[in-house]
């Protein structure tokens, strides 16, 4: 468990269905991370029961509301041509939109950037946003993530592409090492 100012960043329970879906089912809040909004809470329980089983998405927690506001994972996936020289997850995430524009999001990254390299200890974390998308260029801009390339990423889920932006972040002992 992480905590901030504001957040709690845990494991997913399955006492967290409601609120996850509540956010989920939103339209354009998974559009923005390339996964279509929930149609159902039974959809919702079935992705729920994937996150809890596979220990790479977290619950992030608004303390004063106790309520699920949002996700954000380390998953393992391909980079570039250097994928092999470094310990390295790519961070997603995605906020409800009642919680939007108020610096949550933010705070959170900052709190699993620290967890992702000192606990961790991962050499770097890469991260991408849909183009149209600058509340989450902001965020990777904010955390100090450099920008690497445009590239396209294909959702299946959406069956659409769409143009991204793709950023590195090195672990501080490794900052200035060339890639």
């Amino acid at each position: 468990m992480l905590e901030t100012k504001r957040l709690i960043i845990r494991p997913f329970k399955d006492e967290d269905l409601d609120d996850f879906y509540a956010y989920c089912k939103v339209p354009g809040v998974g559009e923005k991370a390339g996964w279509p909004h929930h149609k159902s809470k039974a959809e919702s329980k079935e992705i729920l029961a994937h996150f809890i089983q596979n220990d790479e998405v977290f619950a992030i927690v608004h303390k004063t509301d106790q309520k699920v506001i949002g996700s954000m994972g380390l998953h393992a996936k391909a980079f570039d041509g250097n994928d092999q020289k470094y310990r390295q997850r790519e961070l997603g995430y995605v906020l409800s939109k009642d919680y939007w524009n108020q610096g949550f999001m933010s705070e959170a990254v900052e709190t699993f950037i620290d967890y992702a390299f000192f606990k961790l200890k991962l050499d770097r974390i890469v991260c991408s946003h849909f183009v149209e998308n600058n509340a989450s260029k902001r965020v990777i801009e904010k955390m100090g993530f450099a920008f690497a390339r445009d590239d396209i990423y294909h959702s299946k889920a959406l069956n659409q592409d769409f143009d991204e932006k793709k950023y590195v972040l090195y672990h501080p002992s490794i900052k200035s090492r060339s890639t």
